[in-house]
C-alpha cells in the first residue's frame, strides 16, 4: 500500500475518534451549564463557551502553522492530540461556567487535530486524489460526528455529563497514540526562510483566488456556527414531549454527520472529475436553502429530515474549500496556507456563536435560521461570481497564447 493511502486510513480512524470525543461532549454543553446551576442567561454563556476556543484558536493557529513548516504537521498532530486529552479530562471535574470558559480558550490555544491531519493529507497525497483524500477525511469526522452524539446523548442519560467528558479524553488519546506509530510524513521540507505571520497574511492578500477561500471560509464558518450554541436547546424544546430528550437531541444533532459519511465520498469524487468550484456552489446553494426550510418544520420528525437533507449539501463545502487551498497555493506555501484557512475558521467559529448567542437572547430561534441561511446563499453567490471571474479571465488568456 502506497504511504498516502496507509496515512489517509489511519488519520481517518484518528479524525474519526476526534470527531467522537468532540461531539460527545460539545453540543451538550449548553444542557451541562444547566446541570451546573447557569440559569440566568444561559444561551449568552453557550455562545461564549463555544466561541472561546475559535476566538483563541484564531491568535494561535498562524504559530503553530508556522512551527508545522518547520518541523512538520505529524508532530502538530501529536502535540494537538495530548492537549485535547487534557482538556477533556479536566472538564470532567469542572464545577462553574468560568472554569469551563479557561478550559475552552485552552482548547482554542493547543488544538488542531484536525485541521493538522487535513494538512498532512492535502500535502502528501497525489494532486489527482486530492479531492478524494480530503472528503475521506471529512467523511471520517462526519461519522464521529453521528456516533459522538449518540454516545455522549446515552452516557450523559446513564451517567451523566462528566462520564462523557472523561471518556473523550480516552478516545482523543487512542487516536494520538496511533498517530505516532503509524503515520509518516513524507512529502515535507522544511521552511528554513525567516519570516512572520505578518508576512503569511501579507502573502495571502496577493493571492486573490486564496484570499477569496479564506473570505468564503468565514463566511461560512460564521453562519453554521450562528445556530450550533442553541441547536440543543431548540432541539430539546421540540422534542420535551417524548421521553430520553437528551438522546433524541444528540440523535436529531447527528444527523447531518450521517449525510456527511454517506455522501462526502461521493461529492470528493466529482470534484476531481468537474472542479472545486462547482462542488462548492451547489454545496452552498442547497445548504442555504435547507437551512431556510428548517424554519417550516416544528415537529421533531419533519426537522430531523431537512436536517438530514442540509447534511448532504452542507458536507461538500468544507472538503471543496480544502481543496482550493491546495490548487490556490504553491507547493512550499502550503503549510501554512492551511493553518491561514484554519484561521478564517476560528474567525468565522468565534463570531458566529457570539452573534447567535445575542441573536438567540432577543428573538425567536427562527431568526437565526433566517439569518444562516441568507449568510450561506450570499456565500453562495460569491463563489458563483468569482468562479465565472476566472474562467472567463482563463479563456482570455487562452485565446491570447493562440
Amino acid at each position: 500500500m502506497p504511504t498516502w493511502q496507509r496515512n489517509l486510513w489511519v488519520l481517518w480512524i484518528g479524525v474519526f475518534f476526534t470527531a467522537s470525543g468532540f461531539s460527545m461532549v460539545i453540543p451538550f454543553l449548553p444542557i451541562f451549564l444547566l446541570e451546573i446551576g447557569v440559569h440566568d442567561h444561559t444561551e449568552l454563556w453557550s455562545g461564549l463557551i463555544y466561541g472561546a476556543a475559535f476566538f483563541a484558536g484564531a491568535f494561535a493557529t498562524p504559530f503553530w502553522g508556522r512551527i508545522a513548516d518547520k518541523y512538520g504537521r505529524k508532530p502538530m498532530i501529536v502535540r494537538a492530540g495530548f492537549a485535547l486529552f487534557l482538556v477533556y479530562t479536566l472538564m470532567a471535574f469542572v464545577t462553574n461556567a468560568y472554569q469551563i470558559l479557561g478550559l475552552r480558550l485552552m482548547q482554542g490555544l493547543l488544538s488542531g487535530f484536525i485541521p493538522g491531519s487535513i494538512a498532512l493529507v492535502g500535502t502528501n497525497t497525489p494532486t489527482k486524489k486530492v479531492g478524494y483524500a480530503l472528503s475521506m477525511i471529512s467523511s471520517a469526522a462526519a461519522t464521529g460526528m453521528i456516533l459522538g452524539p449518540l454516545l455522549g446523548g446515552g452516557m450523559a442519560e446513564l451517567w451523566g455529563n462528566r462520564w462523557a467528558f472523561a471518556s473523550a479524553g480516552i478516545i482523543v488519546l487512542l487516536a494520538t497514540i496511533l498517530i505516532i506509530f503509524f503515520v509518516k510524513e513524507e512529502n515535507f521540507k522544511a521552511n528554513k526562510e525567516k519570516g512572520s505571520v505578518i508576512k503569511d497574511f501579507r502573502i495571502a492578500i496577493n493571492n486573490r483566488p486564496f484570499l477569496l477561500v479564506l473570505i468564503l471560509t468565514l463566511m461560512v464558518s460564521c453562519s453554521t456556527m450562528i445556530i450550533d450554541p442553541i441547536l440543543p436547546l431548540y432541539i430539546a424544546d421540540i422534542a420535551s414531549h417524548t421521553n430520553y430528550t437528551t438522546l433524541l437531541t444528540g440523535f436529531v444533532i447527528s444527523l447531518p454527520g450521517l449525510a456527511s459519511a454517506l455522501f462526502a465520498p461521493v461529492w470528493g469524487k466529482w470534484a476531481d472529475k468537474v472542479g472545486f468550484h462547482r462542488v462548492l456552489f451547489i454545496g452552498l446553494l442547497g445548504a442555504g436553502i435547507g437551512t431556510l426550510a428548517q424554519i417550516v418544520f416544528t415537529q421533531i420528525w419533519g426537522f430531523s429530515f431537512i436536517r438530514f437533507v442540509y447534511g448532504v449539501f452542507f458536507c461538500a463545502v468544507f472538503p471543496a474549500l480544502n481543496g482550493l487551498v491546495v490548487k490556490s497555493t504553491p507547493e512550499d506555501f502550503r503549510g501554512r496556507a492551511f493553518s491561514l484557512n484554519q484561521t478564517a475558521n476560528q474567525i468565522g467559529g468565534m463570531i458566529g456563536p457570539l452573534l447567535g448567542g445575542l441573536l438567540g437572547g432577543l428573538f425567536p430561534t427562527q431568526i437565526l435560521f433566517t439569518v444562516t441561511g441568507i449568510l450561506l446563499l450570499i456565500a453562495m453567490a460569491t463563489a458563483y461570481l468569482n468562479g465565472d471571474q476566472r474562467k472567463r479571465v482563463v479563456k482570455r488568456e487562452v485565446l491570447a497564447k493562440k
